[in-house]
């Protein structure tokens, strides 16, 4: 199996041992992400739609370096901390997919995420 690491500068640094993404042939694994910003390291605090946005730029930054798009999004996964927020994370997230062909997707409230942010997205895209 020959995979590579995907990095993009625009989208945050790894906080552990895990890279942005792998790519292993036309399979991109993207991370999840978490509303920091790239180049700051600064931490997105503000609204739901707010994070969820950061989020969304971020996963876009990588895809991009990988020569991908949303388009190119099989499936996604959210990780929520509070259900009660899925509407608006809901909102923003679809503004991102504008094929009319959105990906597969689940959405999981959990109890706690890095930093304490109230989302993280993870995806699965193919070339």
């Amino acid at each position: 199996m020959s995979k590579s690491v995907i990095y993009s500068e625009q989208a945050p640094a790894p906080i552990g041992p895990y890279s942005q993404a792998i790519r292993i042939k036309d399979t991109l694994y993207v991370s999840g992400q978490i509303p920091f910003i790239g180049q700051s390291g600064e931490l997105v605090t503000g609204s739901i739609e707010e994070e969820t946005r950061q989020v969304m730029l971020n996963l876009e930054a990588i895809l991009k370096a990988a020569g991908m798009s949303f388009a190119n999004v099989a499936k996604c996964t959210i990780f929520i901390k509070d259900m009660n927020d899925f509407g608006a994370i809901n909102g923003v997230y679809g503004s991102f997919f504008t094929d009319n062909q959105p990906p597969a997707r689940e959405t999981v409230e959990v109890a706690r995420l890095p930093k304490d942010v109230r989302v993280e997205i993870s995806c699965i895209a193919v070339a």
